[in-house]
């Protein structure tokens, strides 16, 4: 299969990218190497892409629709998923500008191409946080979101709404699915656990909000990678819901999924699992709630169990640890 991914130099679309090629397909990856982060964690993740033969890289910003199109058209994917946008809770308080630029503008021009070049199925990268001041627990697909607590929020939410009048415009086949805490090797620098780990090496407190109170329904980027795999094939046709769960639409080829295992982890049980793993104690600074955050995130799994036979399994007692042999083999610890 021929694929195109947004966000190949970005920790999902990276690992994404890398297990599909190693499967055989074609990748073609898109990416601006924005400076959110580090990038050369960005160029470090693209290089060993870089070493398949059927990955080409078009380093472009989604902003730039005619760079987008040609980028398109070369690929001629059969399948494209969307991943590329400006992440961060917090950071978006204080630079929403970006979130404009890059998620709304940049989804509307993933849209834009599908419409003039279709392909087989569209999947895009929704979050965990559109579910917003919900407080029913486990958050369910059909549960209205309607209460984003950040503009990251409310720009993934207009994202799945813009979805979902495209594919009922054009029929484009279109998946969005919401994550829920990634972690593991590869990952951002602006994550909670790489910040804890990389406090801990220099002997530093780690910040613990919500006075440590707070649980999250953390998934591990492998099982994250399996479930999008796996819901390639699960191509959404109108008048064919899988149950009453089902978030397929009754005028579009279109649905929403969760991914996320449904087994909500206390956050200091995640501390004390990166304490093991590093074998020190971490000194810890308790501080109050910050502004836009939430006190838990519980997935409902039904959905995705229903269309992929899967659901996210790895327990934190093996991610962790996963990602500190990761660390330490860079040589960050």
């Amino acid at each position: 299969m021929r694929f195109l991914i947004t966000g190949t130099a970005g920790f999902i679309g990276f690992h994404l990218a890398r297990r599909l090629l190693q499967a055989g397909h074609v990748v073609a990856g898109v990416d601006n190497f924005s400076a959110y982060y580090d990038p050369r964690l960005k160029e470090d993740r693209n290089a060993i892409l870089e070493g398949f033969d059927a990955f080409r890289l078009h380093r472009l910003d989604l902003a730039d629709a005619a760079a987008l199109n040609a980028a398109w058209e070369e690929a001629a994917p059969d399948i494209v998923v969307h991943l590329a946008a400006q992440a961060g809770v917090r950071y978006s308080i204080d630079h929403p500008d970006t979130y404009v630029a890059s998620n709304l503008v940049g989804t509307f021009h993933v849209l834009e191409a599908a419409r003039r070049r279709p392909v087989q199925h569209l999947l895009a990268a929704s979050t965990s946080s559109a579910y917003g001041a919900n407080t029913d627990m486990p958050f369910r697909e059909t549960d209205q979101a309607v209460h984003p607590l950040t503009l990251y929020a409310a720009t993934k939410g207009a994202n799945e709404l813009m979805g979902h009048a495209y594919a009922h415009l054009f029929g484009t086949p279109t998946t969005f699915f919401r994550f829920f805490t990634v972690y593991g090797p590869w990952g951002r620098p602006d994550m909670a656990l790489f910040k804890f780990a990389a406090a801990m090496a220099r002997g530093e407190p780690i910040d613990i909000y919500g006075q440590g109170q707070m649980s999250r329904d953390f998934t591990y980027i492998d099982d994250l990678v399996e479930a999008i795999v796996r819901l390639t094939d699960a191509i959404p046709v109108v008048g064919a819901p899988v149950g009453d769960f089902d978030t397929l639409s009754p005028v579009a080829p279109y649905r929403m999924v969760n991914i996320g295992g449904g087994a909500p982890v206390p956050l200091m049980d995640y501390v004390a699992a990166l304490e093991d793993a590093m074998g020190m104690e971490a000194r810890k600074t308790f501080l109050p709630m910050q502004d836009g955050d939430v006190h838990a995130t519980f997935a409902s799994p039904q959905l995705l169990e229903a269309l992929t036979g899967y659901r996210p399994s790895t327990p934190i007692s093996v991610g962790v640890p996963a990602f500190v042999d990761w660390l330490r083999a860079r040589g960050d610890l």
